[in-house]
């Protein structure tokens, strides 16, 4: 019986010629989506690929000069792009880049994407996650909110009942008659995927068991919104009404919803403003160990204990040049207030990610969203791993230069200079994303939330059918 419905329901479907238009236009917008996508990101991975060896061969190449100069020289640090963030960019555009790594300062990343967009820009991209996303949902409203409603407009439903058909088998026929379009529609893109992610030279790890996870929470997610269609279609009379609902469902659901979490999740845990989180780390910082800064409190401190503790009377007597000491020892201060400020930032990330899994109750949108971000590696705790990488690297890369300066030069020398043995010395920057094991585990609230909008969806569906009334 279930088959036959679902061979009825699909047959009709595909003789429907709304369906036909619908289903092409989506179709050609997600292979577009992908083709733009991967083009792209060729580019950019060439471009980043370009500037990762021109910060190096200007490292390389910067000349003798004294070791805490390089420091302040500099180098930069950049984040990788992983093959998966063809199908979601994520917040990536938004977020920076690079890095500008430099002694005593920790830097944000910077050269947003987004920054060199026109306005239009605000409309959104032609890309995978905003077809996935936005558009195949409203497909399966265009294609399902009659499922139902012409059956009482066209007086089978009636017949449907006196045959003794139950209600949740017409509508488990009538969700097959729903879905498997679907599937038609995404597995295709699916493979064309594999084939383009699996193929990309230079372009970090592709996972196919991360890309595979990817796609069934997309299938989820197409499975509560068929659940929804349908269950709405089954309390309406009429096709208009329900396709009104449906649309005010999908415009809340996909919408303002997220619009909504996102002010509400700003209103009770706000960031700093760029000014205010830089005033707070220059007086965090005042009132420290400074290594230009000799003559303070804290330095002179410093200077009574290693006195002490290497039993000499003065800084020349050290076994060791003490200005580099200082240095090092006040880039060690100084990292620590950055980390405890950039901790803070966390902090308020991680709150504001807690309203967001407090508001998925209202919307499916936003569990799937944050899962597809995580999958895709394109996720602000992704970002927060790679800034993390590179304020560890700049700590490494300005402790070799101070360190080698403590270990070959006298205090009070500030003419011996280093030569590019030593910037060669200090390896690449190197980055390795958490394992996917970690970002299940960060994702597991995104994923039972997902999950209980699909077990509650079918459990309301299956309860309002079950009771469907003909008049």
């Amino acid at each position: 019986m279930i088959t036959l419905i679902a061979k009825k329901e699909l047959k009709e479907t595909f003789r429907d010629g709304r369906f036909r238009i619908t289903a092409i236009i989506v179709f050609a917008l997600l292979i577009a989506s992908v083709f733009v996508s991967k083009s792209y990101y060729e580019s950019i991975n060439a471009q980043h690929e370009a500037a990762r060896n021109n910060a190096r061969n200007i490292w390389e190449g910067q000349g003798k000069k004294n070791p805490h100069s390089a420091a302040h020289y500099g180098t930069y640090a950049f984040k990788p792009k992983y093959p998966m963030a063809l199908i979601d960019n994520g917040v990536d555009k938004y977020a920076g880049v690079s890095i500008y790594l430099e002694a005593h300062a920790r830097n944000q990343a910077q050269y947003m994407a987004a920054q060199d967009q026109t306005a239009l820009a605000r409309f959104g991209d032609l890309t995978p996650d905003f077809i996935l996303l936005f558009i195949i949902p409203l497909f399966i409203i265009l294609n399902g909110f009659h499922a139902f409603t012409r059956e009482r407009e066209s007086g089978t439903l009636k017949l449907l009942q006196s045959q003794g058909v139950p209600g949740w088998k017409l509508a488990l026929g009538k969700w097959l008659g729903l879905f498997v379009p679907v599937i038609l529609i995404v597995l295709p893109v699916y493979v064309l995927a594999i084939l383009f992610l699996s193929n990309l030279n230079n372009y970090g790890e592709f996972s196919l068991a991360a890309l595979t996870g990817l796609f069934v929470i997309y299938l989820v997610y197409y499975a509560v919104f068929a659940n929804l269609t349908l269950l709405v279609s089954s309390l309406f009379k009429k096709s208009s009404l329900a396709f009104v609902a449906l649309l005010a469902l999908w415009m809340v659901a996909c919408l303002a919803t997220p619009k909504l979490s996102t002010n509400l999740a700003q209103k009770l845990y706000s960031y700093p403003t760029q000014l205010e989180f830089e005033e707070q780390i220059a007086k965090a910082k005042s009132s420290g160990l400074n290594g230009h800064e000799p003559w303070s409190d804290a330095a002179k401190k410093l200077e009574a204990e290693t006195l002490k503790q290497y039993g000499v009377d003065s800084i020349s007597q050290l076994p060791f040049n003490w200005d580099g000491f200082l240095m090092q020892k006040g880039e060690e201060h100084e990292a620590q207030i950055y980390f405890e400020h950039y901790d803070l930032l966390k902090k308020t990330n991680a709150k504001q990610s807690q309203v967001y899994q407090y508001t998925s109750v209202l919307s499916p949108f936003l569990p799937t969203r944050f899962l597809s971000m995580a999958l895709c590696r394109t996720d602000y705790n992704s970002h927060w791993a790679f800034a993390d990488a590179a304020e560890k690297y700049r700590l490494l890369l300005v402790g070799k230069m101070n360190g080698d300066m403590v270990d070959n030069s006298k205090t009070g020398d500030w003419d011996y200079l280093a030569d590019e043995k030593l910037w060669e010395s200090v390896p690449g920057f190197e980055y390795q994303p958490p394992a996917y094991a970690a970002v299940i585990a960060a994702n597991q609230s995104n994923f039972a939330t997902l999950m209980a909008w699909l077990v509650v969806s079918f459990g309301l569906l299956y309860i309002v059918v079950s009771k469907i009334k003909v008049n």
